[in-house]
């Protein structure tokens, strides 16, 4: 949803109709993840992608049946023998798809989840996309830290779904949830799906040298929120930085202490000098980032260690420490070397082999992100 909130912001500031179909649920191989979204317009045009392309074209036509009657849809997308390239997946993988109309009787909660998303303050949508009651389909929760707004029918359900749709949101999850017809957790014949929209990840990059500007842009384009931190005043430029979010001239561990730090937080130490990342990485190993690595010669990471053990880390801590930094592939340019650590962020993240595909078998995409 976060790729076409900004135009189905502005069709709905024009009260003109339209269709979202949300990617709800994946298996196998499918090209997009749950929470992928495509806008429909009356007058024909189509935003957005829920499966690069497989079947978009039957989804645009779904949308306009949408529009002319007002009912919801659930759909399922896998491989057709006889017409994979029209409606299928050639990939092999399956999707669930919830289509249904946004207008300002049905998202009346929409502005507020604009300006949420807009100040980067974490919201999520639960929506009832499947159930045994046909008028429940499409009611939506928003849920914010602290506050539920909107119902999907029974106070009972909407406790149960906005207790745990705010724990998925804290974790920065989307997913599917099942209940009973009034929310019981056990029960089964109610589908809720939950869509977060939490702040970017963060990425902060300690060192501000040629490497980390590199970095900076590849974790742009991975969608991170970046943070580029150095004590020496003549490098930590915005100039030599200008993707990064921001920059920061301080000592990075003293900089580090009180920054909101979570799971998905990636913390990448550059500098590879010991009066610079050792004091970063005693701080850093004791957050709760996603992902810690620094960068160094096999040699330098050695000296590292020691000095790191005689600082008082635990082995347990610096275990969570990858170092050297990045996957093994024949990186020499700070460009090559950014792609090889963000090739270790991903491979952390989602738990993949970082072999060849082509020596691999099974899913290409398996699991939920660690």
């Amino acid at each position: 949803m976060r790729e076409i909130l900004a135009e189905l912001a502005a069709a709905y500031e024009r009260r003109e109709p339209c269709a979202m179909a949300t990617v709800v649920r994946t298996w196998r191989s499918a090209p997009r993840p749950a929470g992928a979204s495509m806008m429909v317009t009356r007058g024909g045009e189509a935003v957005g992608s829920v499966s690069g392309g497989c079947v978009e074209g039957a989804l645009f036509d779904l949308g306009h049946e949408v529009l002319d009657d007002g009912v919801p849809r659930f759909e399922t997308y896998g491989v057709s023998d006889d017409d994979a390239f029209a409606v299928g997946l050639t990939c092999g993988g399956i999707l669930e798809v919830f289509v249904e109309q946004v207008t300002p009787k049905t998202w009346p909660e929409l502005p507020g989840i604009v300006r949420s998303v807009e100040a980067e303050e974490p919201v999520a949508i639960a929506t009832v996309v499947r159930g045994p009651d046909g008028a429940a389909l499409g009611r939506h929760i928003v849920i914010r830290p602290g506050a539920t707004e909107g119902s999907l029918g029974t106070e009972r359900l909407d406790a149960t779904v906005g207790a745990d749709a705010l724990g998925m949101l804290e974790s920065g999850t989307t997913g599917f949830l099942h209940y009973g017809p009034e929310g019981e957790r056990l029960g089964d014949g109610l589908d809720v799906f939950v869509m977060s929209l939490a702040p970017p990840p963060r990425m902060y990059i300690f060192g501000a040298i040629d490497f980390s500007a590199a970095l900076c842009r590849v974790g742009k384009v991975l969608g991170f929120r970046v943070t580029v931190c150095d004590a020496r005043e003549i490098f930590a430029t915005p100039r030599r930085f200008p993707e990064a979010d921001e920059v920061v001239v301080d000592w990075p561990h003293r900089w580090l202490v009180g920054q909101p730090v979570d799971q998905r937080t990636v913390i990448c130490v550059l500098t590879h000098d010991p009066k610079f990342d050792v004091p970063a990485l005693e701080v850093a190993l004791r957050t709760n980032a996603g992902y810690v690595g620094a960068m160094g010669s096999r040699r330098t990471h050695e000296d590292r260690l020691r000095r790191l053990k005689e600082a008082g880390m635990t082995d347990e801590e610096l275990a969570r420490l990858h170092s050297p930094i990045g996957l093994d592939l024949g990186a020499r340019t700070p460009e090559e070397t950014a792609i090889s650590i963000a090739a270790e962020v991903i491979q952390d993240r989602w738990g993949g082999s970082g072999h060849r595909l082509t020596a691999t078998s099974g899913p290409i995409h398996p699991g939920a992100p660690r």
